[in-house]
């Protein structure tokens, strides 16, 4: 364990609306010796809208100088230096900035904390009106859509709320591609712009959805919730049966990866759950 005193403090910053800022949030960056920011244009104009000076000293901390960053932050904590980690909202760490130097503080032995704060995965899914007792966070699709409609056949048997993150203007393709994986019946909301002037929540089914954001496609910061796929009471295949299936689509010209997302759904299992039978017969 290291002797010196540093340690790194993750911030969760407002998602849009300063009033939603904590007391910690203001101390934290007043005291902290460096403050890493997604943006620090966005920084400075969230600590003039709180009326609070940063302390220390500021860095750019942000997903294309991450890697390059992280090793000079942790020589921060060898010096005892407090390191603040600030996204441009919500918690770092969670689809954001954050995580690698968690990890690199964690293997050095310096202590991380949080001063915790709003968060778009969970303020979506409070406002979506879909079951919150049990849930799945996704993070952002695959940019091109032949990959996102790979990974959605793979989540499209989950039973628990899905939450994603997507950019605006691909939310009308991923809405589309949704209806066409997920069905057009599933129930869903779109959360835009969440606590800021324009909030918008749009609930409904995919279908209605995904015909909203064509005729006029939304923008803004965009987080969808997904209902879970319904829970059917029909009974699972045999072990061989299933791995049989997954060998007819291998000869079909599917990829194994593919075959095992398809039958999955077919059949509304786990795709991990297919995965092992396949591999523990080789």
């Amino acid at each position: 364990m290291e002797e010196a005193n540093g340690r790194v403090v993750l911030v969760g910053a407002p998602l849009g609306n300063p009033g939603d800022a904590s007391q910690r949030l203001r101390d934290t960056l007043t005291s902290a010796d460096v403050v890493a920011a997604e943006d620090t244009r966005r920084l400075t104009r969230l600590a003039r809208d709180l009326g609070v000076t940063v302390g220390g000293r500021i860095v750019s901390y942000f997903e294309g100088n991450e890697e390059r960053r992280t090793p000079e932050l942790v020589d921060a904590l060898r010096a005892g230096q407090t390191v603040a980690v600030v996204t441009d909202g919500g918690m770092p760490s969670v689809s954001d900035p954050g995580y690698r130097l968690v990890r690199a503080a964690l293997d050095a032995g310096f202590p991380v904390t949080a001063a915790p704060g709003p968060s778009a995965v969970t303020t979506a899914l409070a406002l979506s009106g879909l079951p919150s007792d049990r849930f799945v966070f996704e993070g952002f699709l695959p940019r091109s859509g032949s990959a996102r409609r790979s990974r959605l056949r793979e989540l499209a048997a989950e039973p628990r709320t899905l939450i994603l993150f997507e950019a605006p203007h691909r939310v009308g393709d991923a809405l589309a591609d949704l209806v066409a994986t997920f069905g057009p019946g599933r129930p869903a909301a779109v959360c835009r712009e969440l606590t800021k002037t324009y909030e918008e929540v749009r609930r409904g089914r995919l279908a209605e959805l995904a015909d909203w954001a064509a005729a006029s496609p939304p923008r803004g910061e965009i987080t969808l919730v997904l209902g879970g796929a319904p829970v059917t009471a029909a009974a699972r295949p045999a072990d061989e049966d299933l791995r049989a299936a997954v060998a007819e689509r291998e000869a079909a010209g599917d990829s194994r990866r593919d075959a095992i997302s398809a039958v999955a759904t077919e059949f509304g299992l786990r795709r991990r759950e297919v995965y092992a039978l396949v591999h523990q017969a080789q």
